[in-house]
């Protein structure tokens, strides 16, 4: 394996890899001081959590094969106990996710039969792309049919973007970690056509066999070199460097005061009057933002 840059120290890092002279691509992701900050104002059930951490990991890798400059969203909604989980990513990987979940229940771990629960007998899972530069908007649904966040999002590449992709997803407290790998364009024609000499293995299947082979402890705890060079030695793998990932939640101090002010001096008062201060939370990160008289004086210009 041959990489571009030292082994990082900060954890919180998306990066690419490619087999050389083969028409196969992957991505590594593992966040951990973005996780725990998105999480600061909200408790989740262990499962909740690692499904939420799973689809925040899924955005970051799904975002870093944009091309252009925008978000992906990424969405779940089911009949299940996790009614609405929604994960997004923007082009500079900044994340930000929610989960809605009631009746849980006290389990501790992810099982392919609890995701099922979660998710509902009737979900779906829907990406959208959206563009910063133009009015472009994809979006692709397919059904939740899978017993993992992974299975489903395999389904989706495989009928939405006609491209074969694996991936892994892993979520605890502390991290999140996940690898993704995909067979380029053109390279089942060409294997189809007779045109490729095919003597073992290809490319694509050490990749498939690679990704398999990775302990979820060491997918939590290893960084990209690792990884690649422990699960990969089938194929010469080009690591390239990383780009910083982090938990970037759009809400604000300034956005906050622009909303209340669209309701009318008359409505904040109001509820100033009847409650002390007037609190808004983030349907994201559920922060509270708490204006007091002083504040809501200043946010109207009364300030002498």
């Amino acid at each position: 394996m041959t990489t571009d840059t030292v082994i990082e120290a900060a954890p919180d890092r998306v990066r690419r890899f490619i087999f050389e002279d083969q028409p196969v691509r992957g991505h590594w992701v593992r966040i951990g001081e973005g996780w725990r900050a998105l999480r600061e104002f909200r408790d989740y059930s262990p499962p909740v959590r690692e499904l939420l951490g799973q689809a925040v990991g899924a955005s970051v890798l799904l975002a870093a094969t944009l091309k252009f400059k925008g978000t992906l969203t990424l969405q779940i909604q089911g009949n299940g106990a996790c009614g609405l989980l929604v994960a997004q990513c923007t082009d500079d990987f900044r994340f930000r996710a929610l989960a809605r979940a009631e009746g849980e229940g006290s389990a501790t771990e992810l099982t392919p039969a609890l995701f099922r629960w979660l998710v509902g007998d009737s979900g779906r899972l829907t990406v959208t792309v959206e563009s910063d530069d133009s009015d472009m908007r994809y979006q692709g649904v397919v059904p939740l049919t899978g017993n993992s966040l992974s299975e489903c999002l395999e389904e989706y590449f495989a009928s939405s973007e006609q491209l074969p992709t694996k991936l892994r997803l892993v979520a605890d407290e502390n991290y999140i970690a996940g690898l993704l790998v995909q067979q380029l364009p053109g390279a089942r024609e060409e294997l189809e056509s007779g045109d490729a000499e095919v003597t073992g293995p290809t490319a694509w299947e050490k990749a498939q066999q690679g990704l398999a082979a990775v302990p979820r402890g060491e997918l939590l705890e290893c960084n990209a070199e690792e990884l690649l060079l422990w699960n990969f030695k089938a194929g010469d793998v080009r690591l390239f460097e990383g780009t910083a990932t982090g938990f970037g939640c759009r809400c604000s101090t300034e956005r906050v005061s622009g909303m209340l002010k669209s309701l009318g001096e008359d409505e904040v008062r109001s509820v100033l009057q009847e409650q002390g201060a007037v609190t808004v939370t983030c349907d994201f990160c559920n922060r509270p933002y708490t204006f007091d008289q002083p504040a809501v004086e200043a946010m109207f210009g009364h300030v002498h």
